[in-house]
């Protein structure tokens, strides 16, 4: 085996004990050595993307714990599924691409953003165990265990989501993100629950292939998409979201958003694999797309109003998951039909590359976010202004994101909106109408951002001028406006080479449920 064959083990393995390994280090030395969780994550990021490449050009990887073959029996004669086994197919992999790519920005902002926080050591802990988490649920093949990474994301968010405790803001955010939190866990305990007393199995590709769609299974099926929708941000579900994206530290609010996919994530792995062979596409696929049709327009409509910068950061965040929930949900409800083909298909290729791209755009937004509050200690869009003069690279950054997230031409959101619009326009022009407007009213949005906070004279408090933020900061945000710029130059590779074959695992369910029983 070479060390691809151990990635999705690995990917988890690293941040995890590097989590631990800080601690450690801190408790013996008394010295918080920031770079290690960048160093770790970075490591990361480069298996990240090789274990991606190497499955969407040569298939699923699948890695069995304790075993070369998921086959293999147990010394005590039980066999499989009884081992825990990870699948990185396509879906997976390019989940796995997205985390691991935001998680190191957001480490290597943090460098600096956090230093002025109390207890290093325990925020790039928590960092670390958020991106194993979040890592963990997209990458394993088990139920539960999809439930324990599940929690280990919550926990681990909703501590760093009121990690400022001086502030009480902070503090209620925590809180209503602990609530959500364990509501959807509960749900999604007892949906796994009820699978494993009909079918007594945990293994996803074990319980697709018996899976009989009962009144159980439709009881389960409606706690699972409950649970993912409400911890994807999706309205009517969507309350905690503002205060949590806008109350954490920005470089946790742009891994937030990669957390809240990976729910999004388990949301799509449910009703294509789990119960993609059984169910009546059609109805799940109306109701995932009403939900994104109301995320869009309630988050677009709320984000217009806001003077707090990152709340209207966050409203916008939940607009957005409405375009991958509007996409793959026309795709779902045209699953094993002609128009599928037609264009339902092109439809879960442009909510999947909106993903991707949200995961871009929003990360870099929220970290030029913080690279205001960081320097006026505002988030007030009343009391800022001029900040162009001597903040460039935020400037352009911020420009570059707003671009993205508008739909404009040449960046990343223009590609994945377009697929979007011509795919939905086929199977409802209302929808299509919709999320276009939706896509006016952002820029709008992001017009009176940009002329609240950049333009005008400059400001000068307490006799200093704002100056531009520290060296890893603007690498950080630049690596990100970066990949905005390339996705959205190089649509055609990135569709062919990425979005594709994403798609087509996901929308293939005998092959992830083959990928496993045939190894039997």
């Amino acid at each position: 085996m070479n060390i691809i064959d151990h990635a999705p083990a690995l990917l988890v393995a690293i941040p995890l004990f590097t989590a631990f390994l800080y601690q450690f280090i801190y408790y013996i030395t008394h010295k918080n050595i920031r770079y290690l969780a960048t160093v770790a994550l970075g490591i990361n990021w480069i298996l990240g993307i090789s274990m991606a490449f190497h499955v969407f050009s040569s298939g699923p990887i699948s890695y069995v714990f304790g075993a070369s073959s998921p086959g293999l029996s147990l010394p005590s004669g039980y066999h499989f599924p009884i081992r825990i086994i990870f699948e990185a197919d396509g879906m997976s992999a390019f989940m796995a691409l997205i985390g691991t790519t935001v998680s190191f920005v957001g480490a290597l902002y943090s460098e600096s953003f956090a230093k002025r926080y109390s207890e290093l050591s325990k925020y790039f802990s928590l960092l670390l165990l958020l991106t194993a988490g979040l890592l963990g649920m997209v990458l394993t093949g088990d139920l539960f265990n999809f439930f324990v990474f599940f929690e280990i994301t919550s926990l681990a968010s909703v501590t760093l989501a009121a990690y400022r405790t001086y502030r009480k803001e902070s503090v209620e955010a925590g809180f209503k993100y602990m609530l959500i939190s364990t509501v959807s866990s509960l749900l999604i305990l007892v949906a796994v629950g009820i699978l494993y007393g009909e079918y007594g199995a945990l293994n996803i590709a074990k319980v697709a292939s018996m899976i009989q769609y009962t009144l159980l299974d439709k009881v389960a099926l409606a706690l699972f998409v409950t649970s993912l929708a409400m911890k994807a941000g999706s309205v009517p579900m969507h309350f905690w979201t503002p205060d949590t994206y806008g109350e954490a530290p920005a470089p946790i609010t742009a891994m937030l958003v990669s957390a809240s996919q990976a729910s999004l994530y388990g949301l799509f792995r449910v009703v294509f694999t789990l119960y993609g062979l059984k169910i009546s596409t059609l109805t799940v696929g109306w109701i995932i797309i009403i939900l994104g049709v109301l995320s869009m327009f309630i988050g677009v409509t709320m984000a217009i109003i806001q003077k707090d910068i990152k709340r209207l950061m966050a409203y916008h965040a939940i607009s957005q998951t409405g375009y991958m929930l509007l996409g793959v949900g026309v795709g779902l409800a045209t699953f094993g039909t002609d128009a599928f083909l037609k264009y339902g298909f092109t439809a879960m290729k442009g909510g999947i590359y909106h993903i991707i791209n949200h995961a871009f755009y929003k990360g870099l937004l929220f970290l030029t976010a913080g690279a205001i509050f960081y320097r006026t200690k505002t988030r007030n869009l009343n009391e800022m202004g001029g900040l162009a003069h001597t903040m460039k690279y935020t400037t352009i950054f911020f420009m570059i994101g707003a671009a993205a997230i508008a739909g404009l031409p040449p960046f990343n959101g223009f590609a994945s909106k377009l697929l979007i619009y011509e795919s939905v326009f086929k199977f409802n022009p209302v929808l299509s109408i919709i999320a276009m407007m939706v896509s006016i009213l952002t820029l709008a949005s992001f017009v009176k951002v940009f002329y609240s906070a950049f333009l005008g004279p400059k400001r000068i408090k307490d006799g200093k001028e704002f100056k531009e933020v520290p060296p890893n900061m603007v690498i950080a945000m630049g690596i990100l406006a970066l990949l905005i710029v390339i996705f959205g130059i190089f649509p055609g590779f990135v569709i062919n080479n990425i979005v594709e074959p994403t798609a087509r695992a996901l929308s293939s369910p005998l092959l992830y449920i083959s990928t496993i029983l045939g190894k039997m």
